[in-house]
This record gives C-alpha cells, sequence and structure tokens, in this order.
C-alpha cells in the first residue's frame, strides 16, 4: 500500500500517462531549491546538461535522495565526467522506487563552450517497471545552455525531452523548459531564480542562495512556489573531496534529505 502511495504523490501523473518522478539530483542543487539551471558543477550532468561542459577536472558523484516519510520512494544516482580536448563527456544513472515500482535512466552526454556560452546535450534512455504490469522504456533528447554574460550575471535554459518522446503512442513522456538567471555580487554569494514548465502543469518558481565561507564551507537556502518547499543545506571540500548535504520541508511529503559526494580527479587535459 506505501508502495502505491509513494507513486500517486510523487508521480507527476500515473504511469499510465507516461510521467515520471523529478530526475534533478545534487545536494547542493537541493540546498538551493533545485534552482540549478545556471550552477555549474558536476551535478549539472543531472540538472542542465549544458552546464557540464564548464567543469575543469574529471569526477565521479554519487548522489542519495531519501523520504522517511514513504519507505522505497527513495532515489540514487551516480555518474562521471571528464573533460578532454574537443569538449566534456559524461555519463550517469538513475534510479528510483523499489521492487513494487521503479523508474531507471541511462544518460550520455556531451557538452562544449564557446566563448561566454556552454551548450550540451544528453541521451537517455527510461525505463519503468511496476509489479504485474511489466515494464516500457524509451529513448529522449535533453538540451540545455549556459551563458556568462557579466562577471555577475549568468543566465541558462534547458529542454527535458527535446525530441517529445513516448512510452508508447498515446503516452508523451514529460516535456519541460526552466529557464533562470544568477546574480553574483561577490566571491563569496551567489542568489539563483529561474521558472519550470511542465507543459501539462502550472510553472514553478523556484529561488535560492549560496553563501561561501573561506571558498571551501558552503551555506545555502531556497524556496519554491507550486507547489510550496523550503530547503535548507550545507557543504565543504576538502582536497578532492566535495561533500553536500540539504533537507526539503514541504507540507505534502514532509522532510526530504540529500547528500552526495564528488571526488575530483587529477586532470589530464591540455
Amino acid at each position: 500500500m506505501k508502495s502505491f502511495l509513494l507513486i500517486g504523490l510523487l508521480s507527476i501523473g500515473p504511469i499510465s500517462q507516461g510521467q515520471s518522478v523529478k530526475t534533478l539530483m545534487g545536494a547542493r542543487a537541493a540546498g538551493m531549491g533545485y534552482a540549478s539551471v545556471v550552477l555549474s558543477d558536476e551535478s549539472s550532468l543531472f540538472n542542465n546538461v549544458g552546464a557540464i561542459a564548464e567543469v575543469q577536472r574529471p569526477a565521479t558523484l554519487f548522489l542519495y535522495e531519501a523520504r522517511p516519510s514513504l519507505p522505497g520512494a527513495q532515489s540514487v544516482a551516480a555518474g562521471i565526467v571528464a573533460p578532454l580536448k574537443f569538449g566534456v563527456l559524461g555519463a550517469g544513472v538513475f534510479r528510483f522506487g523499489d521492487d513494487l515500482y521503479s523508474e531507471q535512466v541511462l544518460s550520455a552526454a556531451f557538452g562544449n563552450k564557446f566563448g561566454n556560452t556552454s551548450l550540451g546535450m544528453s541521451l537517455n534512455y527510461v525505463q519503468y517497471r511496476a509489479e504485474n504490469f511489466g515494464t516500457k522504456g524509451a529513448l529522449y533528447i535533453n538540451f540545455g545552455g549556459r551563458a556568462q554574460i557579466t562577471p555577475q550575471i549568468s543566465v541558462g535554459a534547458y529542454i527535458v525531452n527535446l525530441t517529445q518522446a513516448n512510452v508508447a503512442p498515446d503516452e508523451l513522456l514529460p516535456v519541460k523548459f526552466v529557464a533562470g538567471l544568477g546574480f553574483k555580487p561577490d566571491a563569496h554569494f551567489l542568489i539563483v531564480t529561474e521558472v519550470e514548465k511542465d507543459i501539462s502543469y502550472q510553472a514553478t518558481w523556484k529561488l535560492g542562495a549560496e553563501y561561501a565561507i573561506y571558498k571551501k564551507i558552503f551555506i545555502r537556502t531556497g524556496f519554491n512556489l507550486n507547489p510550496h518547499a523550503a530547503y535548507f543545506g550545507l557543504g565543504a571540500q576538502v582536497k578532492h573531496l566535495k561533500m553536500d548535504y540539504a533537507i526539503s520541508l514541504s507540507t505534502v511529503l514532509g522532510a526530504i534529505h540529500c547528500a552526495s559526494a564528488t571526488y575530483m580527479l587529477e586532470s589530464k587535459k591540455k
């Protein structure tokens, strides 16, 4: 019964309509209310794929999201990004759910930077599995970009399911457009805002902020409207390791905990 409940609460729509749970990942993004369209870090592989073009060092990342009030509703993801002479390659895997209901996504991504603009694209395969209902799957493409307008101002946008893929003739995968703005008044403080619009649902407005202490310790907060949710997060970097934690609070799902770790390797890019 709990697993059927989580499907109803966490899926944007029922599986019969080809809808999916949120695949945005990363505790840094979560701590800022998932206002991640202008963030350029390794977790961009799961958020705005266009921003992976700004990753400077190869890295592996591990991400986890848990909902204590809904057992079986955890999300896990892992990925790798590798800067090369001709751009940045990335690959990732995402899983949500349990043995009764689950969603899996495999992604291969590429990004490149042209002046102050970064563009990227990912090819994704999603598979839905429900006990007694079998499995369904589809290929789809995400496309995104980010531009540094001035040292203080950045903009970004991306499209989920650019190809408008279906898992069946009448079951369209979610199609979303996200656009946002970042403002960095000084080296320590970042404010981000964005609007996310699913073609089938009302728009969600997101606002987030991050403050860096000695460039190694980070404090974050964020807020969403429609649905309403508040977010808080912390982060730290110790040599090659980044560690982040975030918690979100909503009237629908209660507390959601997010954790992520990124290990940066020595760069061989020339």
